[in-house]
């Protein structure tokens, strides 16, 4: 009696530890997306069975890698490898080394379907974390704030509305300091999702909406003061969204949520499309959706500072070198004057001196 409980409880516990596993690998979901290019990805490839195979983080972050022109960490295996050729396109030339890496927290599914990209792609996600590791000095990493409402005030964040509401075709009411402002921003679908952002878990989605506009206007900016210079470094624009996770638990799976997840297409429809314009189809975006956070952490020692320096610098060479080429001109003219003179003087001067004892024309001679 004794062996079989203890039996029974052992199968129990490795039964429940099965289920867990399984649960720790259905984690989430992965869209990749590309412009009307069409270069850089595969086509939906399918395995044996007809069916997607999941890919793990790990191996998002390798094709990420690739995407940008660097090898991926070499503590892949064989099989990830192989998963990578069945999403990458074979040739090793048409890389477009920059790629839009944004994760979602909260959600672990999405209809991808609304999205209005040229090509999208996307695998059930599993696995755990991982780290992006990134040569600093070969690549320009632009980071996403995940909101704005820890660090703008009042009038900041009015601004952003204002350009957020701009920016979907919507409209912003009101002001964050009296209280009553609001967004009302319209649907796909037909309606409209009102944001009142008095309300701490509203208000934490708008600013996430505003944080993730002006993070890849930042990183079109950075990628136009780079342009027509010698520096061609590869470029990432990373981040975290984290505006769901105060609706879901706010709200829960209400109605606000669901128009919030269309809101959010909608966004990335927009901004990927201001990519693909700006990086002229050179670009991918890669969305990753799991309920956890913190999936991919991206290492990189690059200084945006010091690129911005020597860009802005850079981008006055013309004028530079013609003042330079005129400084220089002036100084040889003067140079070449003083010689010219100080050569006249000097003839002059042996011509009509003396021939006296100490001359310097005969100077071993001896005079009686």
């Amino acid at each position: 009696m004794g062996f079989r409980v203890t039996l029974n409880l052992f199968l129990f516990v490795l039964f429940s530890s099965f289920c867990l596993n399984a649960r720790a690998e259905s984690s989430g979901s992965v869209v990749f997306l590309e412009g009307s290019s069409g270069k850089y990805l595969r086509n939906q490839p399918l395995d044996s069975d007809g069916e997607r195979t999941p890919i793990s983080v790990p191996e998002v972050t390798g094709v990420a890698s690739v995407l940008l022109g660097f090898a991926p960490d070499s503590s892949l295996a064989i099989e990830s490898s192989s998963k990578l050729n069945n999403i990458l396109t074979p040739n090793p030339f048409e890389r477009p080394l920059a790629v839009f890496l944004l994760e979602v927290s909260r959600l672990d599914d999405v209809d991808y379907s609304k999205l209005q990209v040229q090509t999208v792609i996307k695998d059930k996600l599993v696995g755990s974390k991982a780290l992006m590791h990134l040569p600093g000095e070969e690549v320009l990493v632009t980071k996403i704030e995940e909101s704005l409402d820890g660090e703008c005030n009042s009038a900041c964040l009015d601004k952003e509305f204002t350009y957020l509401s701009n920016f979907l075709e919507g409209s912003y009411s009101g002001s964050v300091a009296t209280e009553d402002g609001k967004l009302a921003l319209p649907l796909a679908s037909g309606g409209a999702l009102y944001l009142h952002v008095a309300k701490e878990a509203e208000l934490h989605f708008a600013s996430s909406l505003a944080a993730l506009v002006r993070g890849i206007n930042i990183g079109v900016e950075f990628h136009g003061d780079l342009a027509g210079t010698s520096f061609n470094p590869a470029e990432l624009i990373t981040g975290r969204f984290t505006g769901f996770k105060a609706l879901i638990e706010e709200h829960g799976n209400s109605e606000i949520l669901q128009q919030g997840v269309e809101i959010f297409q909608t966004t990335i429809s927009k901004l990927f499309e201001i990519l693909n314009r700006s990086y002229e189809g050179k670009i991918v975006g890669v969305l990753i959706y799991n309920k956890e956070s913190g999936m991919v952490e991206v290492a990189s020692s690059a200084r945006i500072s010091r690129w911005l320096e020597e860009t802005s610098t850079s981008t006055d060479n013309s004028t530079t070198a013609s003042e330079v080429k005129l400084v220089r001109r002036s100084l040889a003219w003067i140079t070449g004057l003083i010689l010219l003179i100080s050569t006249l003087i000097g003839v002059c001067m042996l011509m009509n001196m003396p021939l006296t004892r100490d001359t310097l024309l005969y100077s071993n001679v001896k005079f009686d």
